[in-house]
């Protein structure tokens, strides 16, 4: 069957999963490529694109397919979407029929801290075939493209370079890079298919060699590579913070008829903030032999440049890999 393995990504035009899609298109034993996005690039709306809420389209995708993986989500940090449009996107797929394995579900730092939101890993189909999933858990991502940094590197330079921080100095977390957490998928999902029984059920954290686990520290030095004025300033205590939050929500209930002011910082997002999540392992690497495709060094560079291009209202730089 090697080279005629055809796999769908979901979310494929997204921050992860972009990456999965050209790290997935470099792979010979991988007929097809299939795109399934609600917002579809010019260059991929020729692909299976559409609402992973609607069961119609998901399963018209579907057909043919041997791999799904599932890099769908909707990110709020504001508090701004409602739990079950969350819900529906990031765990709530439903399949009648569909492919033999679907790895390499993936989850946001928060659906980590919670394992009952997790889906069930063996699930019967209707059709009498058998969905093998396993889970990748990818904690703060960091990398080229990541919406908070560009708007981190933005609101620094609004203040002569100073980046204030939330995080306690004694709270860590892994900070995997967009380039790795996307290509723990590719050796996931060709593993799935050839150990079923060592994969199916698995929940695997992503880890990189990034130089810290200190979060601030580590969006400093990603800010300081593209503009050397970029330091750090003060901690921010929480319960300020939180404060400033219960104000923002009273405002905004008070004055919504006249004012609709820009959406704010959550509380449970402020709470993952200021939490440690830190772990050890190597277990991607006893399974499936997966190891960090980009250095810090590499993944540090390619922020860099790309935070550059996007500030001075250029295109990102090319990523100059080779595409089926």
């Amino acid at each position: 069957m090697d080279g005629a393995w055809v796999y769908l990504v979901t979310g494929g035009c997204g921050f992860v999963g972009e990456r999965i899609v050209e790290l997935l298109s470099r792979q010979d034993y991988i007929k097809e490529v299939r795109v399934f996005d609600s917002v579809a690039r010019e260059e991929v709306k020729k692909l299976s694109t559409g609402d992973i809420r609607a069961p119609g389209a998901l399963l018209a995708a579907l057909q043919g397919v041997q791999v799904v993986l599932h890099s769908a989500a909707v990110v709020d940090c504001r508090d701004t979407v409602p739990f079950g449009d969350m819900r529906a996107v990031n765990i709530g797929v439903s399949l009648r029929q569909g492919p033999q394995h679907c790895p390499a579900l993936t989850h946001t730092l928060e659906a980590a801290a919670d394992t009952s939101t997790c889906p069930s890993v063996i699930l019967q189909l209707s059709n009498g075939g058998t969905l093998r999933t396993c889970i990748i858990h990818a904690n703060t991502i960091h990398g080229e493209k990541a919406a908070f940094l560009q708007e981190l590197y933005l609101l620094s330079r609004a203040r002569n370079g100073v980046l204030n921080y939330l995080e306690p100095e004694d709270t860590e977390r892994n900070l995997p890079s967009v380039g790795n957490v996307a290509w723990m998928h590719v050796p996931a999902a060709r593993h799935l298919q050839l150990q079923p029984d060592l994969l199916a059920g698995q929940v695997y954290y992503c880890y990189n060699d990034t130089s810290s686990r200190k979060g601030f520290l580590v969006r400093q030095q990603l800010l300081s590579s593209a503009d050397p004025s970029v330091r750090l300033g003060s901690h921010v205590p929480c319960w300020k913070m939180w404060l400033m939050i219960q104000l923002h929500r009273t405002l905004r209930a008070i004055l919504s008829p006249f004012w609709r002011p820009r959406p704010f910082l959550s509380v449970p997002l402020l709470n993952t903030i200021v939490t440690s999540f830190s772990f050890e392992t190597d277990k991607a690497s006893r399974h499936f032999g997966y190891k960090p495709l980009f250095t810090w060094q590499e993944s540090r560079l390619r922020t860099a440049q790309w935070l550059k291009a996007a500030a001075g209202g250029l295109g990102p730089p090319q990523l100059h890999e080779k595409k089926n």
